[in-house]
């Protein structure tokens, strides 16, 4: 009986998750969605495309049941998932890892939480179920959370769905960011 809860609870909080990564495109420019927002290049549609391939991995090559997906091996990963080339569009990426939940969900409905798998890319290759369960809501918790911060970043949209978004008060944003400023110049100059 607890696994079944355990089962249902985690692959809930997944599908809340991936729904809130792919909300964080919304109403962007394809520039916006695209373009690199760090030192090391992330960028908003290529985390959704990191997330589909890592949800095909796990969730098919792992317990033999590859995906209908064409993707790399692991041994060959070259950080292309992590960015969309000019000819892939956003649809098409969304699409992807949209059939890469359903592909996922399969799987987790199908098997039981200590259904054996094996990850050839862990040091520990042997696992169950429950352990990709949690690695894959542990990555895309993750990852949602850049998103978060790369789309505040653009436009200062933060949240989890549209549901609970709150206006911008752009000057208690600035207020608050004053605030918190002062304090981190104030313990740098040991006047805390």
């Amino acid at each position: 009986m607890i696994d079944d809860f355990a089962k249902d609870f985690l692959h809930g909080r997944l599908k809340v998750i991936r729904e809130a990564l792919v909300w964080k495109l919304d109403g962007l420019s394809e520039y916006d969605v695209r373009r690199p927002l760090t030192a090391t290049g992330t960028n908003l549609l290529g985390l959704v495309k990191h997330m589909a391939t890592l949800e095909a991995w796990y969730f098919g090559e792992v317990f033999g049941r590859p995906s209908p997906e064409p993707l790399g091996r692991w041994q060959d990963a070259d950080g292309s998932d992590l960015w969309v080339t000019p000819d892939e569009t956003r649809a098409q990426i969304i699409d992807f890892y949209e059939r890469a939940w359903g592909h996922a969900d399969a799987t987790i409905n199908e098997l039981a939480l200590d259904a054996p798998g094996h990850v050839p890319w862990w040091s520990w290759s042997d696992v169950k179920l429950i352990n990709i369960m949690v690695h894959v809501l542990q990555e895309t918790t993750r990852h949602a959370g850049h998103a978060d911060i790369l789309r505040e970043q653009i436009d200062g949209r933060t949240g989890l769905r549209a549901e609970y978004e709150e206006q911008i008060d752009t000057a208690a944003r600035k207020a608050y960011w004053a605030k918190i400023e002062q304090a981190a110049q104030a313990a740098a100059d040991g006047s805390a």
